[in-house]
């Protein structure tokens, strides 16, 4: 009787063999009913073989074969096998994680008919400016695999270049795969796409999509029925037969970073899924990461610039950094910006004030004792949420009533130490009593309806004061802001994280291109206790190159990525004794011992050492060349999984973190 070899979604490296008196080798892909444990599971068949390691008796009957879908095509096991080969994840996790729920259930709901969307106005195709057209004419979409930086200023018109490929990629009869890296910037994007292309078939992939509609889009992009796929990162490995282009809009984003189960980076296995197929790929961003901007200066990518805003009456913001060493500040807020935010009331014209910290306060304490509101599940403090009147962990979800009086010495004057967006917020209600003030961040904005609305009052002129973290710092256009003033950037110059100084220029960048994108014009307020510092200094003069090669050339100083590559074992438990103990171990593997082209650093807590009642430690490993690494890391792999764990310890390996 043939035996089928099935992927499951555990945690385990192997795959299960079943009896299948109906399967044959046409079957390789197609779902599958299997019995597991007590229960049946949906697996996927990957293979279809005559016999079997394991003896007959010890075999089961699988169940019924799902052919309601096409099979998943050889192109689609080769990306999941090589991503569970690079990020040592087990291959049924890779393959099921990248179907819809309601593929993964036993007893799936029943499929509805979808909405039609709403229908939306067709939008013209603007003329090119030169630059625009340079790109375009650079850019061959059939030509074969390469891989393409577009580095573009914010302003620029990145998105008509896009939908230019689109179209040109949609004429071949093909279709295209636009990656994003958060849902709160699709709806814009989704309704110019359809806008552009109303006949094609688009559809989105996003987790915020309901499990019915997530699944008829996936099916729709499967069976070709969808031309244009907009997604985030899961939405790298969806099947797409007729697939002739990759395009990946703010590729240096960290939310195109898994930070669960398979911890992998989406951008990276767009590119590698390009290369399989022999297409072209695009990388977007106003400030490209530094592996990508290292790899087009080797040649590895190819870079294309476009140095000047699209809209011939827009030019790009004047940047000012104040020193606030100088000034008195009301809750954080420079006279120079209480001046700026004046003006532009005066003039009907839009203000942003930035603070990428959410909440009332960081923390609350008491000035009598040092009582401070910290978390009692992690090494982190509760912030002080004044609207509902709770002290709330960001990090475990953790929340209790804010307190009458300090729980240690019953002091009853208990202070907010530091400010966050709702403190801000207060504060500028006061000050602006007649300004139309709009909060945004994850607290005041938790859906797309709710997002979807709040631009709907930005874009209608219902808001004279923006304060947001953020979800407003990138991806959107808003004509009449006119001024950008940042609160609180200092924090990340001294951060732990060798990798924050790379994210606070991006995050400053793009704040600061929010501003003065039509023909009024820009201003940026930048407040720091550290004028002097040179990446104030590049982001003023709106010089990316210069910043990119100073922290390269600290970068290749210091050892670190694009100049090395790294691994990170980390393991949570009950007591730190018993995390430490098992990295420990591992670190003492023979395979480890044997390396002389990996080396291992000693053990050591994580920089939040507890999250949600569980201590947390980590093992760095390092190499200076990628495949020995890679070598190294399965045979690491199976000494770690021999090693004898507590029962509550847990662990995992990540490749290029980009956390630590």
């Amino acid at each position: 009787m043939p035996v089928i070899r099935v992927a499951l979604d555990l945690p385990l490296h192997r795959l299960f063999d079943y009896r299948c008196e109906a399967a044959g080798s046409g079957d390789i892909g197609y779902r599958v009913r299997v019995p597991f444990g007590r229960f049946e599971r949906i697996g996927v068949i990957v293979e279809v073989s005559e016999t079997s390691e394991w003896p007959d008796e010890q075999l089961k009957p699988a169940g019924e074969i799902l052919r309601d879908l096409p099979p998943l095509p050889e192109t689609f096991f080769a990306l999941c096998r090589f991503a569970a080969h690079y990020y040592q994840a087990p291959l049924g996790e890779v393959i099921l994680q990248a179907l819809p729920s309601g593929l993964k259930r036993i007893d799936p709901p029943q499929r509805r008919q979808g909405r039609t969307p709403h229908p939306v106005p067709a939008i013209a195709r603007p003329d090119l400016t030169a630059e625009q057209a340079a790109v375009l004419s650079a850019l061959d979409t059939a030509s074969g695999f390469a891989t393409h930086l577009l580095f573009g200023v914010t302003g620029s018109g990145k998105t008509e270049v896009y939908l230019r490929l689109i179209e040109q990629v949609l004429e071949r009869g093909q279709q295209v795969l636009l990656l994003v890296p958060e849902i709160n910037l699709t709806p814009q994007l989704e309704e110019r796409v359809r806008g552009r292309f109303p006949e094609a078939g688009v559809v989105a992939l996003h987790s915020e999509l309901a499990d019915a509609a997530r699944e008829r889009n996936w099916r729709a992009a499967v069976a070709g029925e969808a031309a244009i796929i907009l997604g985030t990162r899961l939405s790298t490995f969806t099947p797409l037969p007729r697939l002739g282009m990759i395009i990946v809009d703010e590729e240096h984003d960290a939310s195109f970073k898994q930070q669960d189960g398979m911890r992998y980076s989406a951008r990276d296995i767009a590119v590698f899924r390009a290369s399989q197929l022999n297409i072209p790929i695009l990388l977007g961003s106003a400030t490209p990461s530094l592996e990508s901007w290292s790899n087009a200066r080797h040649g590895r990518y190819r870079l294309l610039t476009m140095a000047g805003r699209a809209n011939p009456q827009a030019t790009l913001p004047t940047v000012k950094v104040l020193d606030t060493r100088r000034m008195a500040l009301r809750e954080g807020v420079s006279p120079l910006l209480v001046e700026g935010i004046k003006a532009r009331l005066a003039r009907g014209e839009q203000s942003l004030v930035f603070l990428n910290r959410r909440g009332y306060a960081p923390v609350l304490c008491c000035p009598a004792c040092g009582w401070v509101s910290s978390c009692r599940r992690c090494a982190a403090n509760l912030v002080l949420h004044m609207a509902d009147k709770r002290l709330r962990c960001h990090h475990c979800g953790y929340e209790n009533r804010v307190p009458r009086a300090c729980p240690t010495c019953g002091n009853q004057d208990i202070h907010p130490f530091g400010r966050g967006t709702q403190r801000v917020e207060s504060w500028l209600q006061e000050e602006f009593p007649d300004a139309r003030i709009i909060r945004v961040d994850r607290d005041s904005v938790k859906s797309r309806r709710q997002w979807e609305a709040v631009l709907e009052q930005i874009h209608g002129g219902e808001a004279d004061i923006l304060v947001g973290t953020q979800m407003l710092a990138k991806g959107h256009d808003f004509p009449r802001l006119t001024l950008v003033g940042v609160l609180g950037a200092d924090a990340a110059l001294f951060a732990a994280d060798w990798r924050a100084p790379e994210r606070l220029f991006a995050q400053l960048m793009q704040v600061a291109g929010r501003a003065g994108r039509a023909e009024l014009r820009g201003e940026v307020l930048i407040q720091t206790q550290y004028p002097d510092h040179p990446l104030f200094a590049a982001v003023a003069s709106h010089d990316y190159p210069g910043f990119a090669a100073m922290q390269l050339a600290e970068r290749e100083q210091a050892g670190f990525p694009p100049y090395s590559f790294q691994a990170v074992l980390r393991a949570e438990a009950p007591a730190m004794a018993d995390a430490m103990a098992f990295l420990t171990s591992a670190a003492a593997a023979p395979c480890v011992c044997a390396q002389d082209q990996v080396m291992a650093y000693d053990p050591v807590p994580m920089k939040m050492a507890r999250l949600a009642n569980l201590e947390r430690g980590q093992l760095l490993v390092e190499s200076m060349s990628r495949p020995a690494l890679q070598k190294f890391l399965p045979l690491w792999r199976e000494a770690i999984e021999a090693i004898k764990a507590p029962s509550r310890l847990r662990w995992h390996i990540e490749v290029d973190p980009l956390e630590f």
